[in-house]
């Protein structure tokens, strides 16, 4: 409006300022070089946000809210969802470059959005976790992802000790160690050590698939409600 020199009166302000307070964008509509009116959009803040944004604070992680709305805006959408710091009027061109800024920093950084414009940070992101906009998308599945991440990663660490105690074994006895004492490795005990080792880690592995993503308090109460 300013560019097209129209006056924006302190009440016109003011009440762009009140909205923008509440989580809306206000813009102004001007007919025949006149200010006419105004209008106040929003997007719909998920139920579950600031249950998710609790329970990522719980696993010790860092929330930052990273968006194209102007800061008044940003701010109220964050305070709702207990949020406190926040990078607004971020082009989407530039969210790629606030994430790697965070990185520069010596921080991992997991990217949570919805759209085309998000791609670049998306993939600039050390984790990008890609989600829609529908009602069949919910946001705790960003703390479930992160808890199975760490279910496999413990299971790694398993199979990776299932597979040192088999040849800690088996090497040495392999080798001749313990000959002297009539401990010899016949071929067919190699097999048998070898497929045993194969069968351990797989049925290890295979324990993954009883995993169930996490209940909260909170996220039974939400179910509760939506019933």
């Amino acid at each position: 409006m300013k560019k097209h020199e129209l006056e924006i009166s302190p009440e016109m302000d003011d009440m762009m300022t009140e909205h923008e307070q509440q989580g809306q964008t206000a813009v102004l509509v001007a007919i025949n070089g006149n200010i006419v009116g105004m209008l106040a959009v929003a997007d719909t803040v998920k139920r579950e946000a600031q249950l998710t944004v609790s329970e990522l604070k719980k696993m010790g992680l860092s929330v930052v809210l990273l968006t194209g709305d102007n800061r008044r805006t940003a701010r109220a959408i964050a305070k709702q969802v207990g949020i406190t710091q926040v990078f607004a009027e971020v082009l989407p061109s530039h969210k790629a470059e606030k994430v790697k800024a965070l990185q520069d920093i010596g921080q991992y950084v997991a990217m949570v959005g919805d759209g085309v414009n998000d791609s670049p940070a998306l993939a600039q992101a050390d984790v990008g976790i890609a989600i829609g906009t529908g009602t069949d998308n919910n946001l705790l599945d960003v703390t479930a992802a992160i808890d199975l991440s760490k279910h496999t990663v413990r299971r790694i660490h398993i199979n990776f000790f299932y597979a040192i105690i088999y040849n800690a074994i088996g090497v040495p006895v392999a080798a001749g160690a313990f000959a002297p004492l009539g401990l010899i490795l016949q071929p067919w005990m190699a097999s048998v050590a070898m497929a045993a080792s194969s069968v351990s880690v797989v049925t290890s592995s295979l324990l993954l698939k009883l995993y169930k993503k996490p209940e909260s308090q909170g996220s039974n109460k939400l179910a509760a409600e939506e019933v």
